[in-house]
Formats: C-alpha cells, structure tokens, sequence
C-alpha cells in the first residue's frame, strides 16, 4: 500500500532530536544550516548536540514526559540511536510529526526481527537461529552451524553483547537467559556498505558504496568509493532499495555487507538513522547523509548524490585523540571532526578524520604502513 506523502515542513520549522551524541550533533549542523530550528533529548548537559541546537531537554530518553515535552516544542521529530522508548515515540505523534515511524525502530533495534524481515524480502543473510536457553544454543550450533557469532538480540553495539562460537565446547552460556542470535560466521574477503533514503515521492537516492575495516568490532576505516566492480555496487543498489522500499523509509539508513570470496553478498545489518560509514559525504558528496536525512523527514526534494572526490575516512578512539590532534597540525589538508565530548575514554568514539585523495585505497595503505593510528 502505497502510504500518503509526508508533511512537508519549511525552515524555521523546529526538528527535535532524540540522543545528543555525535550523529545528533551533525544532524543538528545539518539541519541548522537550512534555517531550521533544533531541540534535543539528552541526558548528559551539553552533549555533543546540544553544544549546537537551540535547546535542549535534559532527561533520560525513557522519560515519557521529557519526551512530550520535547514533541510539543517540535514540528517534527527523528533519532540518533535505536534504543528509543517505543511507546513514549508513539505517544509523542500526537504533538509532532514522525516521518519514520516506530515500525522501522521495532524491526532494526532487534536482530532476530530485523533478519526475519530481510528474509521475507528474499534479501540473502547469513545463516541464524533463535537462542534463550543452553539446550537451545547447543541445538542452533547443530543447524547453523561453527564457527557462529552469539549476539544478544536487542542493546548491542560496537562488539558489545557478542561472543565468538568456536567450538561446541565454546558455548557462551554466560550470555544466557534471554533472547539472543546465533549467527554463522562468514568468511568474506570485504565489508560493503550504503546509505539510503527516500524523498516525499518515495524516489530512492542511494550514497556511494563505500568498503569498512574494523579493529575489534569498531569501524576504524571507510573507502569510498569501494575498490569493487561495477556489478557488485549495482547489486549492493539493488538490494538498498528493496529494503528502502519494503520499509518505506524515511530518513537515511545505513546497510552493511559481506563480500563472501564467491561474489555472494550477504546484508549484516540495518542502522535506521545516519551511520559512521556515511561519515565522508559531509566533504566527499554533493550532500551530507545528514543534510539527506533532514531534507527526506522534513519532505524536501532530494537530488541525485554524487560523490565529488574519493575518500577516507578514519574514527579517532579516546586513546587516539590528542595524536590525532597533533598529527592534524603537520596534515591540514584532512578535515578534522572533534565531537566535543566531555569525556575521552579508551574505545569510545571521540572523532573523524576525513582524507580527500584522489587514490584512496593508496592513502589507506600508507596510513596504516605509518601506523598513524597507534593507541597512546
């Protein structure tokens, strides 16, 4: 069923943020370049995004009143995370409009859900099966098989919530009672990745298909565009936009891939909101994932994205921030994003770094010859 045009909202119209991280953050700049007003949620006073935008509402994101409270000074309203109170976001509807609804956050923000959706779509995933109790794991190692990934369904991030199945002697029972997924580990050869939004005709755009590194479950690197072959992005577009389209999506959301060694792509997983791996379009593209994701919920014409210069991008981790700082000033030709957070701890996302290069698989190469990434 085809579902009604969303309401289309001029600047100075108020966009209210759920989360004042760093995508919240350049939402925000995005979003206020255009003349648009922003409010955010938040718990931390002066987050990242709140250091930007208009107002902000201090208060913990399942804060049903902090979150109406937020709705009625709003025109419309969006999201940074996907641990969002589902029920407090329904009952904030009455205030505010919500382009992307809640059926998005309820199949992405569970991973058995969000595979049994792609599956339904004939979207190709890795083998998996349903976990809550030890016989149930042991009987899943069975049918999908070792080595397999036994991930918690709901809350993970970042590596977070996950345990290597190696053997079955290697049962991570530790992770249970609750409901979890066993997945089949893949060897692939490459980590692909896509945004992709829609517009208020439900025209899909699609960013440039980008290649991830990650060092212990954190995105460290993105290529884009991705050192692959013209079918393998054609295909990556294709299944983008069943999933935009079975979705009915708006906003911009992130898919990532495996490239298995026999050209087969599997979908890993769904971000319904902006994603790290769209990061090197704020310099890179015609338009920012953010600036799409604000034009697209606020029901703006979208045109077509190119990417104006190949790039890297590169995360800086708390134990990397001031090398990073101090490299920059012997490299002022990269573009530096500091997120302003209060707090620099080991592992935690503090940046990025974003290269313009006109052979980036090069540039990534003698980025990690030089080791400039080294903890310190």
């Amino acid at each position: 069923m085809r579902r009604n045009l969303i309401k289309q909202l001029l600047p100075p119209a108020t966009i209210g943020i759920v989360g004042g991280g760093q995508l919240g953050q350049m939402m925000t700049l995005a979003a206020k370049s255009m003349g648009y007003k922003v409010g955010v949620l938040d718990p931390t006073p002066d987050c990242p995004a709140a250091q930007v935008a208009d107002f902000q509402i201090t208060a913990d994101y399942r804060d049903q009143p902090a979150m109406l409270a937020l709705a009625k000074r709003a025109d419309v309203l969006t999201y940074e995370f996907e641990n969002v109170d589902l029920a407090s976001l329904k009952a904030a509807k009455q205030y505010a409009e919500l382009p992307q609804g809640t059926h998005l956050l309820a199949i992405t923000r569970n991973r058995l859900t969000e595979k049994n959706f792609l599956k339904s779509l004939g979207v190709p995933v890795t083998e998996f099966a349903a976990v809550t109790t030890p016989a149930e794991l042991k009987a899943a190692c069975q049918t999908v098989g070792v080595p397999s990934i036994l991930k918690t369904a709901t809350g993970g991030y970042d590596g977070h919530g996950q345990h290597d199945v190696n053997t079955l002697a290697n049962l991570a029972t530790d992770l249970l009672p609750g409901e979890c997924i066993l997945e089949r580990r893949q060897a692939f050869t490459k980590e692909l990745a896509i945004m992709v939004t829609r517009d208020r005709d439900q025209q899909v755009r699609t960013f440039p298909v980008v290649e991830n590194s990650h060092h212990q479950h954190i995105l460290h690197e993105t290529i884009a565009p991705a050192p692959v072959s013209a079918a393998i992005k054609a295909e990556v577009v294709a299944i983008a936009t069943k999933i935009a389209q079975g979705l009915e999506l708006y906003g911009v959301l992130g898919i990532e891939f495996f490239l298995l060694p026999n050209g087969r792509l599997l979908v890993n997983e769904l971000a319904p909101r902006p994603h790290n791996s769209g990061h090197f379009s704020i310099e890179a593209c015609n338009l920012s994932q953010f600036a799409v994701h604000i034009r697209s919920i606020c029901g703006l014409p979208i045109p077509a994205i190119t990417q104006q210069r190949p790039a890297v991008m590169v995360n800086i981790l708390g134990q990397q921030l001031q090398s990073a700082r101090q490299r920059w000033l012997q490299r002022p030709q990269w573009y530096l994003h500091d997120y302003g957070k209060a707090e620099s701890r080991y592992q935690r996302k503090m940046g990025h770094i974003t290269i313009l290069t006109d052979d980036p698989v090069a540039t990534q190469a003698q980025l990690e010859q030089e080791n400039i990434w080294e903890d310190q």
